[in-house]
């Protein structure tokens, strides 16, 4: 699944599964290779004309949006270009200390809301900077934005995820491919060869030079905190101070790390099942973890078979994923599950997968983006009898999410754009603020740790036993204010001897029931 968006404390982006997903890259690449195609040196990057913003949170932030012509490939600068949607919210007083490039997440999440986020950082540190927006190519209100098939998600139209038959089996592998051919005959498909991570940082050296700024910050949420890797790699004299949370594990991009998510999301959802347990009352789940969890997969059965208010069981399952992403959601997602099972109806669940699966024109764009760049960041396996083996291995042990994870990116195995080389995340005495909690399903803490290992500068906060993906600036003092402690003074936590965390912090608490 795609990596997820971080969530505003005022916005309440209560972060959609169409949102975001999975992540976590590989390192095999040479350097050289990737920057040849990501270092637009002869394109001449043109200022931005900041005008209004459409967004109402934005123009209450005091944001200004605008967009930025870039080369649709930057191999060929002075051919076709496309634009990309941007927005800034400018430094406030007489302290300024640069630009921060912002990334929410996907890949796939549109990114002009972020320009707001500086607000979050306690007292005065983040309006110190302009703090940029954007939405990446192919991405929202970025044009040409991709779209294939709005109707990819349509509620009570897909099978078991769980392939108990030939014809289950059958129905994914034509669903996929049918997405797949839909990309590459789209309006869009212009784009597909164009959408890899290093197409994205290259867009952000052009965003640095139309800025005039000489070096930028940046502030990486899930799969943004692979693109600053990336960027710091490929141009590490651009680079000023680096916020990297939810980390993503360069060492398997992108197919070996839903291995290591699946398991992560197991061990996440356990700690779910458990709190609904304690809050039985309430909810009427089960009275332990291990009950909850029959139960669940018991209402995915039952509506399999018959939906619901026209609900059925990948429907069930795609809106708990979110219980694994973060605490936050645990009231509503119990809730929407004590419905189906205290009442028969699952008018909640319905009303949330229609707003966060819109079957309307672009409906499925981040979907489509975030498969484009997965699809093509590094070579995606193609044996189908290899692929079923691994997925059938995967599923004894990481029953809740190996074969969801298998059909969401099923359409990689025949995507029709040729993939890249990942680029590799050399060792350096790279500086950045490195943020994890312990058991992240969507970016597990070896990450974290795989990073801190490579970056000599790096210093790693952990949000001790939590599950919350990319949950920083959410109002834990003692991650928040070591965010603010660092972009106001450079100045990182001390490291310390050992693989391991720099900085124990409590994690995201768990809500109350209800």
């Amino acid at each position: 699944m795609r990596i997820r968006s971080p969530r505003s404390l005022v916005v309440a982006t209560a972060l959609s599964l169409g949102a975001a997903l999975l992540a976590t890259p590989l390192v095999t690449s040479a350097v050289a290779g990737a920057a040849e195609t990501s270092a637009p040196t002869q394109f001449r990057a043109e200022p931005i004309d900041w005008g209004r913003c459409k967004d109402a949170f934005l123009r209450q932030s005091g944001a200004k949006c605008g967009l930025l012509t870039v080369p649709l490939d930057h191999a060929v600068p002075d051919g076709p270009t496309i634009q990309l949607a941007v927005s800034r919210v400018a430094h406030k007083g007489s302290t300024y200390r640069g630009v921060m490039f912002t990334n929410p997440g996907g890949p796939g999440g549109a990114g002009t809301y972020l320009a707001a986020y500086g607000q979050f950082v306690p007292g005065k540190v983040g309006r110190s900077y302009d703090w940029i927006g954007v939405d990446p190519r192919g991405v929202g209100d970025s044009r040409p934005a991709l779209s294939c098939d709005k109707r990819i998600a349509e509620i009570g139209t897909r099978p078991s995820y769980y392939p108990t038959t030939d014809a289950i089996l059958q129905a994914w592998l034509t669903k996929s491919e049918h997405y797949a051919a839909d990309c590459g005959a789209s309006a869009s498909a212009a784009l597909l060869p164009h959408m890899k991570t290093t197409d994205t940082v290259a867009d952000f050296e052009v965003l640095r030079a139309a800025l005039g700024a000489e070096k930028a910050s940046f502030y990486g949420f899930s799969y943004g905190t692979y693109l600053a890797q990336v960027y710091a790699t490929l141009h590490p004299d651009r680079i000023d101070k680096l916020v990297l949370d939810g980390v993503i594990d360069p060492r398997g991009i992108w197919f070996d790390s839903q291995q290591e998510q699946n398991r992560a999301f197991e061990k996440a959802m356990g700690q779910f099942w458990r709190w609904t347990a304690r809050a039985h009352r309430t909810y009427r789940l089960g009275s332990t973890g291990a009950k909850v969890e029959k139960t669940y997969y018991r209402i995915v059965k039952k509506l399999t078979k018959k939906p619901v208010n026209g609900v059925s069981g990948p429907e069930v399952a795609d809106l708990t994923l979110s219980a694994g992403y973060g605490r936050y959601s645990w009231p509503d997602v119990a809730s929407m599950l004590s419905e189906v099972v205290t009442k028969g109806t699952a008018r909640k669940l319905r009303k949330e997968y229609t707003s966060s699966y819109p079957t309307v024109r672009d409906g499925d764009n981040g979907y489509a983006a975030y498969l484009a760049t997965v699809c093509t960041d590094a070579p995606w396996p193609t044996d189908l009898d290899a692929l079923l083996a691994d997925y059938t291995r995967q599923d004894r042990t990481r029953h809740f999410l190996a074969w969801p994870n298998a059909w969401y990116n099923g359409p990689c195995r025949t995507w029709p754009a040729s993939p890249g080389t990942p680029v590799d995340i050399a060792a350096s005495d790279q500086q950045a603020l490195l943020i994890s909690e312990t058991f992240d399903g969507a970016t597990p803490f070896a990450g974290a740790l795989d990073v801190r290992r490579r970056w000599r500068g790096a210093s790693l906060i952990e949000g001790v036993g939590g599950t919350t993906h990319a949950g920083s600036l959410s109002g834990v003092g003692c991650v928040d204010n070591r965010i603010a402690s660092y972009l106001a003074t450079g100045k990182l936590p001390k490291r310390r001897s050992g693989d391991r965390s720099d900085v124990r912090c409590p994690a995201i608490p768990a809500p109350n029931p209800g």
